[in-house]
């Protein structure tokens, strides 16, 4: 089993492609589903520790490897039972059926089992599960302690994660193949549990990502001082306290300077440098990241900050009331812009900038990065990375305690803070979307935007 971090992500019609390239060369229908169905089995052998397995069955493809789970159970002696939605459709599935020479219950009569695997619907579903099966699914997963999808929980949409019919709650997915957007896109990916992808034998390959762990993040050497760590600047507004929250995110990630123009706090961290916001404010070349947006107001002051911002020569992080603002005209300046650009859109924002968004959370990350030729981070529970060149990293999902007022602004102030570390900005976004996931589960419960920029220090450190 392989957890998600780091692997690539198919849509349903680039995993048929990738099992049609299989079977180009020398693979059938009937190998892969005998694969699939042996490498579910070893895994649902090994979590059940000998409790009793109920395996349910749809007509699909999917259904087929269930019945192969199944099959490869009663041959190591592990006590299960098959209940079936109704007869294979597919001819591989009708194979795989006459492996198994157990009985077939219907689901209406079939008592739960501790160990519930459901094979009823897989990759690929585009319609509401029908009422019975529905209600049927919901009594036995309810009625088992651990509940195994395969592949994904059946009533889901594989490359949106939408809730195609109320799907129950599953403990552990095990992906065939490699990741598929459901597992990762809310609200499906809610349902999914821990999701582990299993090595069926198909070769995969994608402009699609899932966010991994930073595999290292620099340090100041000997002779480091605080400009060359990088200095940032961040433009405060009519509620400077976002803006703070932001300057201590950005230091506490590495930035060696953070400079704060404007407002009127006067909190901690004390190592923030505050100036008043001048127009030549931005003009000393030891900038390297402006930060525009948390708190910033939209009035006629913050219009015309951020018109001062658009025309400066720094790496940009455009967040809150400036996205907005870039929405009333100035978006055809981002494209005359020669420095890197990064906007970070929640969902509001995302639809204010770029309209309502068209396809999967995925495609419209994709699709407003190449738009705008901006670095996109499409934040939420679900957060998707894109870049001008169409590849995307989506982040496994984040605590829900995220959900209060100020964790935005710490996101934006940890990005400006690492864009000074690399040269490429995709990896750098990655990473300080990962600091912020982690400082907030290492507070676990009911924590607020000043205690996550705190936590940034020690989410850094155990990297």
């Amino acid at each position: 089993m392989t957890p998600l971090a780091g692997q690539v992500i198919l849509t349903a019609a680039a995993m048929r492609a990738a099992e049609e390239a299989a079977i180009a060369q020398g693979a059938t229908v009937d190998s892969l589903m005998a694969r699939a169905g042996a490498e579910v089995a070893t895994v649902v052998r090994r979590l059940a520790a000998g409790a009793p397995v109920l395996v349910l069955c749809g007509p699909g493809n999917n259904g087929g490897d269930g019945y192969v789970v199944a099959t490869e159970l009663m041959a190591a002696g592990h006590p299960v039972r098959v209940a079936a939605s109704g007869e294979p459709r597919t001819e591989a599935a009708s194979k795989a059926r006459l492996g198994w020479s157990g009985p077939v219950e219907s689901l209406e009569s079939a008592a739960p089992a501790p160990i519930l695997v459901d094979a009823l619907f897989g990759t690929g579903l585009s319609r509401p599960l029908e009422w019975p099966v529905l209600k049927e699914l919901g009594r036995l997963r309810d009625g088992a302690r651990l509940a195994i999808a395969v592949d994904l929980p059946s009533g889901v949409g594989t490359d949106d994660g939408a809730l195609l019919s109320i799907c129950p709650f599953f403990d552990i997915t095990l992906a065939l193949g490699a990741a598929k957007p459901a597992h990762l896109l809310q609200p499906a990916a809610d349902r999914c549990g821990k999701v582990r992808i299993l090595d069926i034998g198909i070769e995969v390959n994608s402009d699609d990502y899932v966010l991994e762990r930073p595999r290292s993040l620099s340090s100041p050497g000997p002779d480091a001082h605080k400009y060359s760590r990088g200095m940032v600047a961040i433009v405060a507004g009519a509620m400077p306290g976002a803006a703070e929250l932001a300057a201590e995110a950005a230091l506490r990630v590495g930035a060696g300077y953070v400079l704060l123009l404007g407002g009127e706090g006067h909190g901690s961290p004390h190592a923030v440098v505050r100036r008043p916001w001048t127009p030549d404010a931005l003009d000393d070349p030891r900038i390297g990241t402006v930060l525009i947006g948390p708190g910033l107001g939209r009035d006629d002051s913050a219009k015309a900050k951020l018109d001062r911002v658009l025309a400066s020569d720094h790496h940009l992080v455009i967040d809150g009331d400036a996205l907005h603002l870039l929405a009333e005209g100035r978006m055809e300046k981002l494209a005359r812009r020669d420095r890197d650009v990064v906007l970070t859109p929640h969902a509001g924002e995302f639809a204010a900038l770029f309209g309502k968004p068209a396809g999967s959370k995925i495609d419209a990350a994709r699709e407003s990065a190449r738009r705008s030729g901006a670095y996109v981070v499409f934040k939420g529970a679900d957060t998707v990375i894109a870049g001008p060149d169409g590849e995307t990293t989506t982040a496994e999902m984040a605590s829900g305690w995220l959900s209060t007022a100020g964790t935005g602004d710490v996101l934006a102030g940890a990005i400006a803070a690492i864009l000074l570390f690399y040269t490429k900005p995709t990896p750098a976004i990655g990473d300080a979307v990962w600091l912020h996931a982690e400082a907030a589960r290492r507070l676990g419960p009911a924590f607020i935007a000043d205690d996550l920029a705190r936590e940034l220090t020690a989410a850094r450190a155990s990297v």
